[in-house]
């Protein structure tokens, strides 16, 4: 009996141990300023604070981990990136996990670097910007025409673009690129496309079926710019229904589209009156450059090339 009475006693005394240890956690809890601060905005009652322990626990511990932000990438909270925040959900406590700014500049820079989209362009001209760009005389110019493109464009409402036309080298793409980040900081949604590449791409897309998808993500997109146009092997297809259907669309919607070739607009008209099979088209390719030549401006691109520096 003897035994029985010091277990009791022992369990009652441990019980008493791990109410007060509970007490001094709930006392604890109430009075770290990231609680209260929490409770004020939320009617609690004795009853939903006692209920509620677990939930409070949590959003003590993760509002601390970003009081001590370590930074997004080694974020510890559960949700990287997320803080809770306390509200009534029926008539328990509960969390709704929101994005810290961290998460939110984070979600906005991956949404601007989407408004690029590329096709066979090289990283290093995606991420071209105009204070990169080399102050010299040759490209002064252009690289105006550029910005001040890059700074008015208002797709939909105005679709001239610009035609900027010099040797292999000199920069053209470059400036191309830099006109693109300045437009996904505007929010404007800016495709740049390596034209040949692309031309061998939607032939080849024909077969797997994904010819008029590409097609019309080309012809909508709000700015379109064409590299190096006039490089490609051409066809009486790729030049109608392909580049015509893309430019048609762009000119009765008003988007601007750009061009950088190593020809000149005769040169360009010239090169798309050929088809591959050896015959010559002049009025067709005549009416490709006129939509061309209607809603461009002409920028002839100076200097050397860098390519070979």
């Amino acid at each position: 009996m003897e035994s029985i009475q010091s277990s009791l006693k022992q369990w009652t005394q441990d019980n008493d141990t791990f109410q007060q240890r509970l007490n001094d956690a709930k006392a604890s809890l109430l009075a770290d300023p990231i609680v209260q601060k929490a409770l004020k905005n939320v009617p609690v009652t004795e009853e939903t604070f006692e209920k509620g322990l677990i939930k409070l626990y949590e959003l003590q511990k993760e509002l601390h981990n970003c009081q001590n932000c370590p930074g997004l990438s080694r974020c510890p909270n559960m949700m990287k990136g997320y803080q809770p925040e306390l509200i009534i959900a029926g008539k328990a406590l509960d969390l709704s996990y929101q994005p810290c700014d961290l998460k939110k500049q984070q979600d906005h820079d991956q949404k601007k670097r989407q408004l690029i989209q590329s096709f066979y362009v090289p990283k290093d001209i995606l991420g071209a910007t105009f204070d990169q760009l080399d102050r010299d005389h040759e490209r002064e110019e252009a690289s105006r025409k550029a910005l001040a493109f890059a700074l008015q464009a208002n797709p939909g409402e105005d679709g001239q673009g610009l035609y900027f036309y010099g040797k292999f080298g000199v920069g053209k793409t470059y400036l191309m690129g830099a006109v693109a980040n300045e437009l996904r900081d505007r929010g404007i949604e800016t495709y740049i496309v390596y034209t040949p590449d692309f031309f061998r791409e939607m032939k080849s897309s024909i077969s797997n079926g994904t010819f008029q998808e590409k097609l019309d993500t080309v012809k909508r997109a709000e700015v379109l710019i064409l590299d190096d146009i006039g490089a490609e092997t051409i066809s009486g297809w790729i030049r109608d229904d392909v580049l015509g259907a893309i430019l048609q669309h762009r000119m009765l919607e008003k988007l601007p589209t750009l061009f950088t070739s190593n020809y000149d607009y005769e040169e360009l008209e010239e090169h798309l009156a050929y088809s591959e099979r050896g015959g010559i088209e002049e009025l067709k390719a005549k009416r490709i450059m006129e939509r061309i030549k209607h809603f461009t401006t002409f920028v002839t691109v100076e200097g050397a090339n860098r390519r070979i520096r």
